[in-house]
């Protein structure tokens, strides 16, 4: 054995990785310039900052889809990070990009997640300028409310990792994770919906299974290979048109099926009646807010928000209890 040094690997990346990848070396920076680690790079450093973080550890509290779901093996939003995280490293390892930073990115994409999954989005919006994301929170998180001092590519890629974002991730890394994210979502929720008995599996699209398998490792294993098959065809991440179009259809299907059914609309109805009633008593009790959220530039509203999105599920409903459970003496 032997030390190899950063700048040793530094070197590695700039031999051994393709054109397209981002190298640590020439990374944007830092908005706080720091001096280099002896042995780490740039984005493996960021990757650690990212798992130390109280953020990161939230998620094992905040659901992915189905809320309070009984029973130990329902994804939340920590295993699903960690199902993104693996999808984006073998990709990466595959395309020769860059496996830190498309780590540090799929590990941080969604710490800005409010309690309840999406329906979280939904409940937040109307108290803000066009859309509540939780992409831009997590944004907001990492450079604000925990501030990381993590590089702009980690950063960059956080801010776009969701489909619904423009402009797109500056780096093929961010791009990997828009996809690990999508491959990832689909098929564990399939599966979740199976095991909750919302689905079984010849309900779902025949296209579907034809293309991509009869199992979930068989899924992840089709969406893997096509875009590391297309993107090194094309020389851009990216998925064949066919399959991806098999992809959008299977989560339009998704959202029938699963996400908006009708027996769900119970459950998001009081998950945002929590998170509004949650929201609106502490920006009206501001001194109730812990010192953590009180940022100085913030209003007593955003400073709500700040707090009420970071709730883990389990705590969001605690509280609520706590301040609104009616009181008989």
């Amino acid at each position: 054995m032997h030390e190899i040094k950063r700048a040793e690997r530094e070197e590695r990346e700039a031999a051994m990785l393709a054109p397209e990848a981002t190298l640590s070396a020439e990374t944007r920076g830092r908005a706080h310039p720091e001096d280099p680690d002896e042995y780490r790079t740039a984005f493996e450093r960021d990757r650690d900052r990212i798992i130390y973080s109280k953020a990161f550890r939230r998620l094992k509290h905040k659901t992915q889809v189905f809320l309070n779901p009984e029973g130990d093996h329902y994804v939340t939003r920590l295993t699903h990070t960690v199902h993104v995280n693996q999808v984006g490293r073998a990709m990466a390892v595959s395309l020769g990009l860059n496996e830190a930073l498309t780590e540090a990115i799929c590990l941080a994409h969604d710490v800005g997640h409010s309690p309840f999954g999406h329906t979280g989005e939904d409940a937040l919006t109307p108290y803000v300028e066009g859309e509540w994301l939780h992409s831009a929170q997590g944004v907001r998180v990492l450079s604000v409310l925990e501030p990381l001092n993590l590089t702009w590519e980690v950063i960059d890629g956080v801010r776009a990792h969701s489909w619904k974002v423009d402009p797109p991730p500056n780096t093929p890394e961010g791009e990997l994770c828009r996809f690990a994210d999508r491959i990832a979502y689909l098929t564990h929720d399939v599966s979740d919906a199976i095991r909750a008995g919302v689905l079984t599996f010849s309900d779902l699209p025949m296209e579907a299974r034809r293309r991509f398998g009869d199992s979930s490792r068989a899924w992840i294993a089709s969406m893997i290979t096509a875009v590391v098959q297309n993107s090194a065809k094309e020389g851009g991440v990216s998925m064949d048109d066919p399959t991806l179009e098999v992809m959008h259809d299977l989560r339009d299907f998704m959202f029938d099926r699963v996400y908006l059914r009708s027996d769900a609309e119970d459950q998001k109805d009081r998950a945002i009646k929590v998170i509004q009633d949650l929201t609106d008593w502490f920006a009206h009790h501001p001194g109730e807010v812990p010192d953590s959220y009180k940022v100085d530039e913030a209003d007593d509203l955003t400073r709500a928000i700040d707090y009420v999105s970071g709730m883990t599920d389990r705590f969001a409903l605690a509280t609520h209890d706590h301040l609104f459970r009616p009181t008989l003496f």
